[in-house]
């Protein structure tokens, strides 16, 4: 009760937008998290694998992504060469660490060196012992995040192991990818003030606290954010950007438009911005996009067509929406999405992902910038309840008033459960106006 205390508070700190947890009170947070996930999450996740045991194993400093996520707060990295074993049995999880130290609360040590010296023969035994079934390793050829399993350790697996349970082991990339794409109710309100955070951070960056008109560069906006994130005592997970569009310079192509070598350039009255932020804290991660105008002297709002180019891509974000059904994959939700925004008249490019856990993280692929005619593997995998996507695409717009197309380009965390979808804390539906003449 009182981490759940800890918790509320945690959101009105973010409300506040004034103090972070303390270290402490983090691991607290972050430590109840996990309890609920291995109590109430994996069960239900390793019924529909159909897997019943469940081996990770890693070395210290280069872990398995998976395992990085079920580690304790106190736990930073593996410690020498770790192995978890999760085992179905009965109504329960039986959670074992084939490790010299118990692993936080929840994962007990199994391994007494004392009386088995070989670790991969400790872990044969537990395995032998309980029978499994099937038997999951973090394998895939789709997703690098349940590819975890390295060389090394999936040889000495399968020397240690009797020969009657080679065939029982399988990929676990199912199983691992709903451990990382599934969101729990705490995580969900938690991660509602973190996106608004996230949204906060940008309305400042795009504004004369930080911006002159003239002076101020798309790279000292870059690292205004950086820098920002960094005295709030969180981090980003990817180098922020931020570009500009302008009426007297064509539209870049998409290979210059997502390259991080953009270079500087000053921002001015007039100018159209973007900007590629996000921000990780308590194991979650968001990924924003939103666009800002410069007004020129004697405007008071941004131009009718540039208000009517933001609402082409909200209308984009809610064909793409609307088509999200639990069951369909990624590539049908691609290419259903496109055939309508082109029906439309649209010019339409979709490129949303799972976030959480990870910032481009584990779950249906719906798009690549650069491939969308589909997504073989990942864009096959099937949308799940309980899951948060960046809602990511942009669409062009002709211009006429500058003479050429502009590209709206928008990303939105959002979230699909049993009541359908909805975006975890709004979207940009105006353009946000950096004001000269109010400084």
């Amino acid at each position: 009760m009182r981490y759940l205390l800890g918790f509320i508070l945690c959101m009105l700190t973010f409300s506040a937008h004034t103090q972070i947890l303390s270290e402490k009170a983090r691991a607290s947070v972050r430590d109840e998290l996990l309890a609920e996930r291995f109590d109430k999450l994996l069960p239900v996740l390793m019924d529909r694998a159909e897997i019943d045991m469940w081996v990770i194993i890693s070395r210290e400093y280069n872990e398995d992504p998976v395992m990085k996520t079920m580690l304790p707060s106190t736990w930073l990295n593996a410690r020498r060469r770790t192995m978890l074993v999760f085992f179905r049995k009965g109504d329960s999880i039986e959670k074992l660490a084939v490790a010299r130290y118990n692993i936080g609360d929840a994962i007990k040590s199994a391994w007494n060196k004392e009386k088995q010296p070989d670790q991969w023969k400790a872990l044969a035994d537990i395995i032998s012992s309980r029978d499994p079934k099937k038997i999951g390793i973090n394998i895939s050829d789709n997703y690098g995040l349940a590819d975890g399993l390295v060389k090394t350790d999936y040889e000495e697996l399968l020397k240690s192991l009797p020969e009657e349970y080679h065939s029982r082991l399988s990929s676990a990339e199912d199983l691992a990818v709903g451990w990382i794409e599934t969101r729990t109710l705490k995580e969900m309100l938690l991660f509602s003030s973190l996106v608004e955070l996230t949204h906060e951070v940008i309305e400042e960056a795009f504004s004369t606290q930080v911006i002159e008109p003239g002076v101020t560069t798309t790279d000292d906006v870059v690292w205004w954010l950086r820098q920002k994130v960094t005295d709030l005592g969180l981090q980003t997970w990817f180098h922020p950007t931020v570009d500009i569009q302008r009426s007297n310079e064509q539209l870049v192509d998409h290979i210059t438009a997502f390259s991080d070598e953009n270079g500087s350039d000053i921002i001015l009255k007039g100018d159209l911005l973007h900007c590629d932020f996000g921000i990780s804290y308590l194991g979650l991660n968001t990924d924003c996009q939103q666009m800002a105008y410069v007004l020129q002297d004697e405007e008071t709002e941004a131009p009718q067509f540039l208000q009517e180019a933001l609402e082409k891509g909200n209308r984009l974000q809610d064909i793409l929406t609307q088509n999200f059904r639990t069951g369909r994959t990624g590539n049908e939700i691609l290419a259903a999405s496109l055939e309508k925004a082109k029906a439309e008249g649209l010019k339409p490019s979709i490129y949303t992902h799972p976030l959480g856990l990870y910032g481009h993280s584990a779950g249906p692929t719906i798009g690549m910038w650069d491939q969308q005619g589909g997504v073989p593997g990942t864009g096959d995998y099937p949308l799940y309840e309980e899951t948060a996507y960046a809602i990511e695409l942009n669409t062009e717009v002709n211009i006429p008033e500058w003479d050429k197309d502009i590209r709206i380009m928008l990303e939105e965390a959002g979230f699909w459960g049993k009541e359908g979808f909805r975006y975890v804390n709004n979207r940009q539906t105006s353009l946000i106006l950096i004001d000269p003449s109010a400084e």
